[in-house]
């Protein structure tokens, strides 16, 4: 049988849990796979349809998410910021919609500045010894290496989620 608050908890909860394997995943390899981009795409076309989401409402938040892909490749394409985080803060914003946009762009700046600081205190130090064996945070020790943005914009995410219209449709069910 079919169960439309089952598939509707699932479908909505794909956004926090993809947010958090963006944030690990940047962190461990300093990359965010396209398919991570796409897989949301997808579950916002379900959940919108799935919370009956207005129209114009629909069309505000695509706007919003074209509008951030433009502006954030943008930014890539002068080497200010890696293209899966341009892809996945363009994603995220499709989610987050224009009234909430502004405090979500500023949580990516506040926890990426608190993130860069952190990394660039770590490689200040010498790597401790749990790292040693970790290539991952070898990774990150390096100067040279990136810092994996997608912690931040994961974050941002994960902090936002529960003032959206997404949690309340959630609670609604």
């Amino acid at each position: 049988m079919f169960d439309h608050a089952a598939l509707a908890y699932l479908v909505l909860l794909s956004f926090p849990a993809a947010m958090t394997f963006a944030g690990f995943n940047d962190m461990v390899s300093l990359t965010i796979p396209n398919k991570l981009s796409l897989f949301l795409i997808a579950a916002f076309l379900i959940a919108a349809a799935a919370v009956q989401m207005p129209l114009e409402q629909f069309g505000m938040h695509l706007a919003v998410g074209g509008t951030m892909l433009v502006v954030m490749m943008t930014l890539w394409s002068f080497g200010l910021l890696g293209g899966g985080d341009a892809k996945l803060i363009a994603v995220a914003s499709l989610w987050i919609g224009f009234d909430d946009l502004p405090l979500f762009v500023g949580y990516i700046a506040i926890f990426g500045g608190l993130l860069s600081l952190a990394i660039l205190s770590y490689r200040q130090m010498l790597p401790p010894r749990w790292a040693v064996h970790q290539d991952w945070a070898l990774r990150l020790h390096k100067k040279e290496s990136g810092v994996p943005y997608g912690l931040a914009i994961g974050s941002a995410g994960l902090v936002m989620f529960p003032s959206t219209h997404w949690f309340e449709a959630i609670a609604a069910i």
